[in-house]
């Protein structure tokens, strides 16, 4: 089943392929003659209810520095093509939402992945609070009595901006911090949300798991060590990544959340384990599939164009309203 696939991405000719996720699926995509075209979300629009992007054709190969060869751009209707996949890196900001909202606007003719209502309402450091028995303790706040009052309760704490990425600003603040209260005040100055406050989990220096899911199934794991002399463990920041297989915690932590994945269509899901607590679930562009494979572990593309292809023939049998 030859399909037509519009990838929503940053520009393909900067990315590194190495560790690219996105680039492996559009490998696959192509292996199995699939026609992809690529596009930046700013080339989206939105008239009435007709969804277009500027896009053009692209074949791709494994080869760094060659890896995509480009065809003259075209206005296409996303509405017409079979897939879209929506693979920009966040910041989850404003720019991101809007676009979840003009992608929803083709999603009962067009299998966008993931889901975007559901990719907009399930923010990575939001959506885990539905499982507050699998997390360390948390408090989403900007407010510095709670706070406070929180770190006087657990001690050290991590605190990160609520919808950053990447490792960016995340501090550990001991229950003594003279620092504390600078870094208050330059949270506040600078981030606009609500906070994420944790009970820091002093393993973090034998790594943070990622592990990829695919309709609520794990597929495979990576974990990823952080840098002597830094807390964040990605690999953006210096993190070191190692094959991994999951422990019995980890696989119960899938097993409880795998159904509200599939429930909510988001087919691939990253998730963020330390020391057996659940601490994010990336659903906007979830990366390790390429990290994974290079490792020793499985080629996850195939099993996730498995289930986009499965998906998209359940709804072609289920007309959609």
């Amino acid at each position: 089943m030859a399909l037509t696939v519009a990838v929503q991405m940053d520009p393909i000719q900067s990315i590194r392929i190495a560790g690219d996720t996105t680039f492996g699926l559009m490998l696959e995509a192509q292996r199995r003659g699939h026609t992809l075209y690529t596009y930046t979300p700013d080339r989206l629009s939105l008239q009435g209810r007709l969804v277009t992007a500027h896009a053009s054709p692209v074949t791709v190969q494994d080869v760094e520095g060659a890896h995509a060869t480009l065809g003259p751009r075209e206005r296409i209707d996303l509405g017409q093509v079979d897939v879209v996949l929506m693979r920009q890196d966040p910041p989850f900001d404003m720019a991101y939402v809007t676009a979840t909202h003009m992608l929803e606007k083709i999603s009962s003719r067009t299998l966008v992945v993931n889901d975007p209502t559901e990719v907009r309402n399930a923010p990575e450091k939001l959506f885990v609070l539905d499982f507050p028995d699998l997390m360390p303790p948390t408090l989403i706040s900007r407010d510095r009595a709670e706070i406070e009052a929180f770190r006087a309760e657990h001690g050290t704490i991590a605190m990160k901006p609520l919808h950053g990425h990447g490792g960016a600003a995340v501090f550990r603040v001991s229950e003594e911090d003279p620092n504390f209260g600078s870094m208050f005040d330059l949270f506040a100055a600078t981030f606009r949300e609500q906070w994420v406050v944790q009970r820091f989990l002093e393993k973090i220096s034998e790594g943070d798991k990622r592990i990829i899911l695919v309709e609520g199934e794990p597929m495979g794991a990576i974990n990823r060590v952080p840098a002597k002399g830094d807390i964040r463990s990605n690999m953006v920041r210096g993190g070191a990544a190692g094959a991994s297989d999951l422990t019995e915690r980890e696989l119960e932590i899938c097993a409880r959340i795998g159904p509200e994945l599939r429930r909510r269509g988001l087919i691939l899901v990253g998730i963020d384990v330390i020391d057996g607590h659940l601490t994010e679930i990336n659903v906007t562009s979830p990366t390790g599939v390429r990290t994974i494979q290079r490792l020793g572990g499985p080629d996850l593309t195939g099993p996730i164009w498995d289930a986009i292809e499965t998906r998209l023939a359940a709804r072609r049998l289920t007309p959609q309203t």
